[in-house]
């Protein structure tokens, strides 16, 4: 199997929705002249042309806008957000439009959009550019959100949200563009809301999604240097949460660890610790333990934004502490 980068990645599932449904389009801040901010869009524009790969002014709740209505209206846009940290532009379009208006019109209207583009932190950029806001959509209903953290689940869950109804906010990562993993040529497709157990193990579940799957494979992997079986679960979406994947797995590790970009507060990992204690506390023995960033603004110097963000130190401190080795 080929191996391409995790931008290519994307580039294929939009090209290949584009070319099976003329309804499908690309809006967004430099996707077509410059082939996109972080190339994902690269001959996008040479293949369908400008009326379906769309610059735009930097001007998100504007082209969010144009978006959801063209979504209402029969299309399904594709609006890329250079980050998510300038979608807070456009949330109001995001939540009080495009989530609502399948439930405020009666099922008469739906929204089949898709918002993609990074999130979190991506080196030294610093507070306002570095924020994680899975937690604040996943926090809407009647929206989906999709976090994929190889190139693999990217071409398959995008193309999943392309076709999907309802609106979906797809989250990337700067730090992930240029990551390399094998994907087929042939078509396929990943169901929204289905985790993955990524690595198999006894002792202890550690779960986490996006960027921060490669800190949980990188602690798994120094776990099994001491003896520990780590199981891995990648959530991949984190609304629809598949929480019977993670369940079963703490049924059968009776410890949990989750590890998660977002600041503690009413982050993913609180709804998940306490889906895991309301399912599963019998079979608990200990209580579960998160990883999060420190709740600090993201500074600007490297040794703090270390410090501050999840690693595999603080996550194989957290193993300790469910198993009860400290």
């Amino acid at each position: 199997m080929r191996e391409i980068q995790f931008r290519e990645a994307l580039r294929e599932a939009m090209s290949e929705e584009m070319r099976r449904d003329p309804k499908v389009y690309l809006m967004g801040e430099e996707v077509a002249e410059y082939n996109g901010a972080y190339k994902v869009s690269q001959g996008m524009l040479d293949e369908f042309g400008p009326e379906r790969v769309i610059d735009t002014p930097i001007a998100e709740l504007g082209f969010a806008g144009i978006g959801v209505g063209s979504a209402i209206n029969g299309l399904r846009p594709i609006i890329e957000f250079m980050t998510f940290n300038f979608s807070l532009v456009a949330i109001d379009q995001v939540i009080n439009s495009a989530a609502k208006i399948m439930s405020m019109s009666g099922g008469q209207y739906s929204c089949p959009i898709v918002f993609r583009g990074p999130t979190g932190n991506a080196g030294m950029l610093s507070s306002q550019h570095s924020q994680n806001f899975e937690n604040w959509f996943a926090n809407t209903s009647g929206l989906k959100v999709v976090v994929p953290s190889n190139p693999y689940d990217a071409k398959g869950l995008l193309k999943s949200c392309i076709r999907d109804n309802d609106p979906v906010i797809f989250m990337e990562s700067e730090l992930m563009y240029g990551d390399k993993g094998q994907v087929p040529e042939e078509e396929y497709l990943i169901p929204i809301g289905q985790a993955n157990i990524v690595r198999e193990g006894n002792d202890v579940t550690i779960v986490s999604f996006g960027k921060i799957m490669k800190v949980a494979l990188a602690a798994a992997e120094e776990l099994a240097k001491n003896g520990i079986s780590a199981e891995v679960i990648d959530l991949r979406s984190v609304r629809p949460i598949d929480y019977a994947t993670i369940i079963n797995s703490v049924k059968k590790t009776n410890r949990c660890v989750i590890v998660e970009e977002a600041w503690p507060l009413a982050a993913i990992s609180s709804e998940l610790t306490y889906n895991i204690q309301r399912n599963a506390f019998d079979y608990l023995d200990a209580p579960v333990v998160r990883v999060n960033s420190m709740d600090l603004p993201l500074p600007y110097a490297p040794t703090l934004i270390e410090a501050i963000l999840p690693n595999v130190k603080r996550t194989l401190q957290a193993v300790d502490t469910v198993m009860y080795k400290k």
